[in-house]
């Protein structure tokens, strides 16, 4: 696989094209292997996928991108956001942010819409380094759940499996938004082995599951759910180390755990980052049309952080 795939987010993933590929979405994208930075080393990644709206019409959406490495300069940034822009089709472009910094955006004419979130990223490695990153509640949950008789079972992702309709009503009940069920299943149809789930059973009846996608040399946890015993015996943190076992010996490097909300969801922020998972604050989610441009370039420094 081309170095430049092996370590994007899962919307910037060649896995996430094939998939968009398949459910008949528009994506296009490119990349190049310098920007003109000092260190020579550089490179930038950037996919984006159309959506049809309503009032707005079509819609690009540009999400956790574009990519860069090696580049911290801003002006290399300038000047690719200047071609990228003149020459995208017309209509408006979504960008949710990852690192670009916001006075780039500013510059380019992007008008700031929501302000940053953060995510957890979990570091993954030797099992060692791992266990002792966690905090300790965490590690402490995760021993009584490897004796309290869970069995756990890796399979391939279905479309079937029990896991997809109760992630989609949980959603529902708790009001959060997530990948559905149909793009799972074609990410599964279209990434052959990239989409698995973890099950716990106990006492042959499942207590708890998770959903994780592989792409590159990340891995995304995008769905899991719980039942009353899978609480009371631990079964998640389990599922998670062991997820986490497995993608390290796959050779993966990070596990996306997706967005902290410590005002909606303080207990389930506090889960993540006892697994040892660390901060990554995104860039904010910003508005480019070429109508508004030359007015939010001047729009004050306050207004776009």
């Amino acid at each position: 696989m081309d170095a430049l795939c092996l370590t994007l987010p899962l919307p910037q993933s060649p896995q996430y094209a094939r998939t968009c590929a398949l459910l008949g979405t528009e994506t296009r994208g490119g990349k190049l292997t310098s920007l003109g930075c000092a260190s020579g080393r550089e490179w930038l990644h950037w996919q984006t996928q159309a959506r049809h709206l309503p009032c707005l019409g079509r819609v690009e959406l540009l999400s956790r991108g574009p990519v860069t490495r090696d580049c911290d300069a801003p002006a290399p940034l300038d000047a690719w956001f200047e071609g990228f822009l003149a020459a995208r089709p017309r209509g408006p472009l979504l960008l949710n942010a990852d690192s670009t910094p916001p006075e780039v955006l500013r510059r380019a004419g992007f008008w700031p819409l929501l302000t940053p979130a953060s995510l957890a990223l979990l570091p993954l490695g030797p099992e060692t380094e791992m266990r002792a990153a966690m905090a300790q509640k965490w590690r402490n949950r995760l021993n009584r759940a490897q004796r309290s008789g869970l069995r756990l079972r890796r399979l391939a992702l279905r479309v079937d499996h029990w896991l997809l309709p109760a992630e989609a009503a949980q959603a529902r009940a708790r009001r959060y938004r997530n990948l559905p069920p149909g793009f799972l299943a074609a990410y599964a149809a279209a990434n052959p082995g990239d989409a698995l789930i973890w099950e716990a059973r106990l006492d042959g009846a499942p207590v708890a599951a998770i959903a994780m996608l592989r792409h590159g040399l990340m891995a995304s946890w995008t769905s899991g759910v719980t039942k009353p015993e899978g609480r009371r015996s631990g079964a998640m943190n389990l599922l998670l180390w062991e997820a986490a076992r497995w993608l390290a010996a796959q050779g993966h490097l990070w596990l996306d755990m997706g967005i902290l909300n410590q005002q909606d969801a303080p207990g389930l922020t506090h889960f993540k980052l006892g697994t040892g998972a660390r901060v990554h604050r995104l860039g904010g989610t910003w508005l480019y049309s070429r109508a508004l441009a030359p007015l939010a370039r001047r729009l004050p420094r306050a207004l776009s952080h």
